[in-house]
């Protein structure tokens, strides 16, 4: 089921959310942050602010992935700030649309790891399919300012999502790439998971994301457990 905050009543906040999300979140959206999140986006729009994504396709991770599918977390930091990028998972923008600086890096390393061929494109929807559950920090932003919605409350709710997945889930894979993504480690349980640290895939970092090999331990990390591995390929 697809949500658009921005027309959600509130109070109560009835956030559409993928079913067996919202089981494990319902605690959350009885929250008073989450209660002035909806509210500050509500505003947004009104007061004529661009938002992305676009409302129906906040949640798009979740609905792409649901709880009890979960392999692997990558976790971003902001949706894409430009026009027609964010599409609800993390790194992935449509087809069609030009493939970001770190993605284009994310499939190098891909490439060396495991020889998967470079996609044309940069919708990563088949990997959230697989169960790779592409989870930004912040799920919406300001059109071309970036980080302009972290103080709006996402935070507490991302956190609690890592925070179940830990708690209930076993035997997942966590992708932390550069430094904000890897102060949540403290949210997981690494003797229930592994957390696979690395620079982040930006050029910026210079390319030290090269070379992490994050791929090939996650899949080796599930086989090893009994889980079916992830298909990488990208057609």
């Amino acid at each position: 089921m697809k949500s658009n905050l921005f027309e959600e009543p509130t109070p109560p906040v009835d956030v559409k959310l993928e079913a067996s999300w919202k089981a494990v979140l319902k605690n959350e959206f009885s929250q008073p942050y989450f209660y002035e999140l909806v509210e500050a986006l509500k505003n947004a729009k009104k007061a004529g602010d661009v938002v992305y994504p676009p409302g129906s396709l906040i949640f798009k991770a979740f609905e792409k992935t649901p709880f009890d599918k979960v392999k692997i977390v990558i976790l971003g930091q902001d949706p894409y700030h430009n026009p027609n990028e964010a599409m609800g998972l993390s790194f992935s923008v449509p087809k069609g649309i030009r493939i970001p600086p770190s993605l284009q890096n994310i499939y190098k390393e891909l490439y060396q790891d495991l020889l998967v061929p470079i996609p044309n494109h940069g919708d990563l929807t088949k990997w959230a399919e697989e169960g790779v559950f592409l989870l930004n920090a912040m799920l919406t932003v300001e059109k071309n300012k970036a980080g302009s919605h972290q103080k709006l409350g996402w935070q507490n709710f991302t956190d609690a999502v890592i925070r179940v997945l830990s708690q209930e889930r076993e035997h997942l894979v966590f992708m932390l790439w550069g430094g904000f993504a890897r102060k949540k480690k403290e949210l997981i349980d690494t003797q229930k998971h592994l957390v696979l640290e690395a620079a982040h895939p930006s050029p910026l970092a210079g390319g030290a994301f090269f070379g992490s090999k994050h791929f090939s331990q996650a899949n080796e990390y599930l086989e090893k457990h009994g889980i079916s591995p992830i298909d990488w390929r990208i057609n």
